[in-house]
């Protein structure tokens, strides 16, 4: 299953004051940058441990110098996420890498807790389902699978609210695909959403502010 299964972390650029802006009231513009850098580090390392095919998908682009140490680093892809909605970007690469790939993984930055582990459970999932989620405890998600698409799989959500996951649900259902999720998970979005960093192991690399 290895070589046919492509794991992508779609990251944002790590430039203060775009990134992680719900935590600047906590950690300021350079702390919240900071702390976004080390959860993409700790994303594209549990992608490249499951040994699946991992490309990091940038945003804008992947011209950051950061990009290209993690592409060293781990030996990852690197791509552009282009223009539209976070539906329209994650569609797009599904149809993309799905001509060369019989299943494609796409993970975000926000979950230090998911694992290579998890990302595998996924990818086994998806033998007898079009799409695997794995569901945020905010009401989001932080893992979406699939081996199948259709044009209208991401219609019809708000991305970014509490809504997502039942939304997702619902235009899965709409598209005639069939979609299995698995553990709940949580990602870190908020103030309060920090003190859980204490609980990962191994530690994340970043020092909170005291």
């Amino acid at each position: 299953m290895a070589a046919k299964t492509c794991v992508v972390v779609f990251a944002k650029a790590p430039i203060p004051g775009e990134v992680k802006t719900r935590l600047i009231p906590a950690l300021g513009a350079e702390g919240a940058a900071m702390l976004h850098a080390a959860l993409v580090e700790r994303a594209i390392e549990a992608a490249t441990r499951t040994r699946f095919v991992t490309e990091l998908c940038c945003a804008p682009n992947a011209d950051h110098p950061l990009f290209a140490d993690f592409a060293e680093d781990f030996n990852c892809i690197l791509s552009n996420q282009g223009e539209g909605s976070l539906g329209e970007r994650m569609r797009r690469t599904f149809d993309e890498l799905l001509v060369e790939f019989s299943q494609v993984l796409i993970i975000g930055a926000d979950c230090p807790a998911i694992t290579s582990k998890h990302i595998k459970q996924a990818a086994v999932r998806l033998t007898n389902s079009d799409v695997a989620l794995i569901p945020a405890d905010d009401g989001g998600y932080v893992l979406i699978a699939a081996r199948r698409t259709t044009p209208s799989m991401f219609d019809g959500i708000d991305w970014g609210m509490s809504t997502v996951l039942a939304q997702q649900r619902d235009a899965l259902q709409r598209a005639g695909l069939t979609f299995v999720e698995l553990e709940t998970l949580w990602d870190v979005d908020r103030p309060e959403d920090l003190s859980r960093l204490e609980e990962l192991k191994p530690p994340l690399l970043f020092s909170l502010p005291t």
